[in-house]
Formats: structure tokens, C-alpha cells, sequence
């Protein structure tokens, strides 16, 4: 099915408007660091109180990677590069054996593999530019159980737009065995739209193509309840105080003992969004546009703006 068809009369946004009306006009080039650069992401959320996965070690240097025999006592961790993109780099690590550990798709790494999966991290395989990166080694997240019907392997997102400060759409991830383990639309994981007001899954888009079952699972993927939503919605409205984005993507996932996490920010997010939701952003775009000044406003004030602009665009 055709991206556009079934949107044309509903204020779809393009990738040459989103980043010449909303990308280039809101988000200052200045503040690109602190979402490119995971580690600077992490720092930022700890240091005002907003919850993320805990960081258990950081490399920056070649001469570092001997560090990495300090974590045969880690049964499970998440290896990532601090400026990748699309999730390419990240090595989730589910459990450890004598031979080793497994990843989250059951490949067996003994510590050299770990070792050289850090070090082409460094060299800026996996960066956005393909400069030279850092790696950090993060809490494993364990998915909340409510996530179980519908997903086979992997963690499922949630990723939230904001606009100006305001939340305007939403959509859940879940990983398929295509996309191994990992919640990433390009590498085949589904977006589930999001009903913002109830939080509830609506259909879902995989491929571009619209669908309404898991392609592993079969399992319906509307009418999910997400646990914790309104705490989701207040904690992404904050991050716009810390950030200063105009237009960016917030993404959550939610471990089955800690609840809600930030796992990082992104100054580009796609567009498939508006597929899985059945519905174009412009329209609620535009709708923040007519309120002056929505910056500045508590973050409660501007939640408010977001119910009253969703109960008119549904």
C-alpha cells in the first residue's frame, strides 16, 4: 500500500517540509550534541532527575579496551555506540554461559568478539558521520510483561513526538525476529500508532506496509493498554526544559522492575509515524502553532495544550 493513498486529505508532513518548516526552523544547531551524543543524552537526564538506564562503563580510547575483561561478572548489559543511528552498533547481551554470552538473537560472543565490537564502535563504524565514537555498556532493560502477546524477542519503545514543547504523536515499537531483537522500524521492527488521550494501541505499519497483526506473533496489535502513559507523557514534556529542541523525538522503554526509562532523544524523527497512527501530523502542528509563547509554559500547561488539541484532531 502506498505511503500517501490513504493520508491525502489528512495534513501528511514530507520529509523537504519537516526539516526545511520544523528542523532547520526549531532545533538550533548548537543544541545537536546533546541528543547526537548518547552519553551527553545520559548525563543530562541524570543530572535532572529524569529516569534512563544506568551506566556501567564508558570507552573513549583504544587503550580502554582492556577494561573490558571487568565485565565478566555481567550476565546481561546493552553495548552501544554514543552516536549511532537507526540502532546500528548496539549489542544487547541477554545471558552468560561458560562458552560466553548470548545476545538477545542467541549468538554466543566470547570477550575478544565483545572487544572487537567496542573497538569498531571507536572507530566510528557505526556513527553518524563515521567519525571516531565512544562506546558505553548500560543496563540490561527487561521488558514489562504486558508487552508478552505481541512480540517474540527484544525490548518494545515508545517513542513520542514534541512539538514546541507539546506531545503530538505517538507510537509504539515492537522488535520481530527480522529486525533481531531490536525496536527499530528501518531494520524491520512494527510501529503501533497510539491513542495519546487513553494511550492504546491502534494498527501498525511494518515496511511501510499497513498491517494489524504481529508478523511473528499474529496477535492483534491494537487495543494494548501502555502502562504508566500519563508518567510517559508528563516525563517526555519535560525533557523540552532541558533540551531546547523545537521538533524532536523522545524515545521510553519500560523494564519490568523500574518503570518508564529514557533511552534517548532524536533531533530527526521519521516519518512512518504518521502510518501507524492513520493520521498526519500537520494538522496538529499546526494547532500548536496557534498558541503563542507554548515554550515557556510548565510542562503541565503545555499537557493541557496537548488534550485539548487531540480531543479536536481525532
Amino acid at each position: 500500500m502506498s505511503f500517501f493513498h490513504p493520508f491525502r486529505d489528512n495534513g501528511i508532513l514530507g520529509m523537504n517540509r519537516r526539516n526545511a518548516d520544523y528542523i532547520l526552523n526549531y532545533n538550533r544547531r548548537k543544541f545537536y550534541p546533546l541528543v547526537d551524543d548518547k552519553l551527553k543524552t545520559k548525563q543530562l537526564l541524570e543530572e535532572n532527575g529524569l529516569p534512563t538506564p544506568v551506566l556501567y562503563f564508558e570507552f573513549r580510547y583504544e587503550f580502554e579496551l582492556r577494561y573490558i575483561r571487568e565485565i565478566r561478572h555481567l550476565k546481561k548489559f546493552a553495548i552501544k555506540p554514543a552516536r549511532g543511528a537507526e540502532g546500528r552498533g548496539i549489542l544487547v547481551i541477554a545471558d552468560k554461559s561458560d562458552k560466553g554470552w548470548l545476545t538477545t538473537s542467541g549468538e554466543l560472543l566470547t570477550a575478544d568478539d565483545i572487544e572487537y565490537h567496542v573497538s569498531n564502535i571507536l572507530a566510528g563504524l557505526y556513527s553518524l558521520s563515521g567519525v571516531d565514537d565512544h562506546a558505553f555498556i548500560e543496563y540490561f532493560v527487561q521488558s514489562h510483561p504486558v508487552f508478552q502477546p505481541f512480540t517474540k524477542k527484544g525490548v518494545p519503545d515508545i517513542r513520542v513526538i514534541l512539538y514546541r514543547g507539546i506531545p503530538v504523536m505517538s507510537m509504539l515499537r515492537l522488535p520481530t525476529i527480522q529486525s533481531k531483537g531490536k525496536a527499530n522500524l528501518h531494520q524491520g521492527a512494527v510501529g503501533a500508532g497510539v491513542d495519546m488521550l487513553k494511550g492504546i494501541t491502534l494498527g501498525g505499519v511494518h515496511k511501510n506496509q499497513l498491517v494489524e497483526k504481529h508478523p511473528d506473533t499474529q496477535a492483534a496489535i491494537a487495543g494494548h493498554q501502555i502502562p504508566f502513559w500519563n508518567y510517559i507523557l508528563e516525563t517526555a514534556a519535560k525533557t523540552h526544559e532541558i533540551f531546547k529542541l523545537g521538533y524532536f523525538g523522545i524515545d521510553f522503554v519500560i523494564d519490568r522492575q523500574l518503570g518508564p526509562l529514557i533511552l534517548e532523544l532524536n533531533a530527526r524523527p521519521g516519518l512512518s509515524i504518521q502510518l501507524a497512527n492513520r493520521h498526519g501530523l500537520l494538522p496538529r502542528l499546526a494547532a500548536v502553532d496557534q498558541h503563542k509563547n507554548v515554550e515557556s509554559l510548565p510542562y503541565t500547561d503545555r499537557l493541557q495544550i496537548a488534550k485539548d488539541i487531540l480531543r479536536h484532531d481525532r
